[in-house]
């Protein structure tokens, strides 16, 4: 018999109670900017949500506006968790490869 989310015991977590707060990203807008002379430019990623509903603006490292432009890029379905601020990237079944 499982116990009920109210009796969960020390270090369950309550994750499943919480609310999941996600909108779907309907367009992106990568922006670089220069600093100046000599100094490292700024990367930047506008996210668009449920059609401008809101939005997110994201400062990234060259690094990662490399790999976020290919994720956006190559996904067909990606949300953002406005409460945790995480971008999840599609939902694939586990064993396949795309």
């Amino acid at each position: 018999m499982s116990e009920s989310s109210a009796g969960q015991g020390p270090g369950q977590s309550d994750l499943g109670r919480s609310v999941i707060k996600t909108r779907k990203v309907t367009s992106w807008q990568p922006n670089w900017s220069a600093s100046g002379s000599g100094q490292p430019g700024t990367y930047i990623f506008q996210l668009i949500l449920d059609d401008g509903a809101s939005e997110v603006v994201l400062s990234v490292t060259e690094g990662d506006a490399d790999n976020l432009f290919d994720w956006l890029s190559a996904s067909d379905d990606v949300h953002y968790d406005l409460e945790r601020e995480v971008l999840v990237f599609g939902t694939r079944r586990t064993g396949s490869s795309g």
